[in-house]
């Protein structure tokens, strides 16, 4: 059973996490960063799938710095909330609560770290910094404001090619930074994953799944 449970941070910060168990023995472990929503019903969705896939998933609740369990919408009002409820937030404390997770589920084998908007840029950078054996990185919309920034291990990046955040000609500088990385980018805008939100898009969503679900069993055996 899918449930919360509460982990503390190398400074003392407790926090909250949504922590999934496979029905049998895991084939790794995957981290799933939050988008600036914090871990709602969306994040806490596709951690249970991860798990039922046979990974041990666990979602850190990154907010809980700044507000213990804020979980959001998509409306206008909620993006404003999220963004100043990330902008609150310390890079290296976020990083030490992303650490706390990988802690706590690195028994189950090689951990993945796989991130969405917000979580996106989390995922590349614990690719940098973390001790992950890869990281996914679904729009993350601050990788292009770190390319001096490279990760230590492999990362696959899913972008949209109308996501007016994260335009072409960014994706591109990502990909001459990053010529290690794996890119693919889909007929879909911003979010397109998120099956709550407006801009999602089915079939992009299902193909960059299934393109995850290779990648980690390559990564993670």
């Amino acid at each position: 059973m899918a449930h919360y449970t509460s982990l503390m941070a190398r400074d003392g910060h407790t926090f909250a996490a949504w922590l999934a168990a496979p029905a049998g023995t895991a084939r790794g472990a995957v981290v799933v960063l939050q988008e600036i929503f914090g871990v709602n019903a969306h994040i806490r969705a596709v951690t249970e799938r991860y798990a039922a896939a046979g990974y041990l998933a666990i979602a850190p609740c990154l907010f809980d710095r700044v507000t213990r369990e804020l979980e959001l919408g998509y409306t206008a009002a909620d993006v404003e909330q999220g963004r100043g409820t990330m902008k609150q937030l310390q890079q290296p404390q976020v990083s030490l609560d992303i650490s706390a997770a990988i802690n706590v589920v690195r028994h189950a084998g090689k951990v993945a770290a796989i991130g969405y908007c917000w979580g996106g840029t989390q995922a590349f950078l614990a690719a940098c910094d973390l001790p992950v054996a890869t990281a996914v990185a679904y729009y993350g919309t601050g990788i292009a404001a770190n390319l001096e920034r490279q990760p230590r291990c492999p990362v696959l990046y899913h972008f949209g090619e109308r996501d007016a955040s994260i335009p072409p000609e960014a994706v591109a500088r990502i990909q001459a930074a990053q010529p290690g990385g794996v890119f693919h980018v889909y007929a879909a805008d911003h979010g397109f994953s998120c099956d709550q939100r407006p801009s999602y898009d089915a079939a992009s969503a299902q193909l960059a799944g299934e393109r995850t679900s290779a990648w980690l069993a390559e990564h993670l055996s």
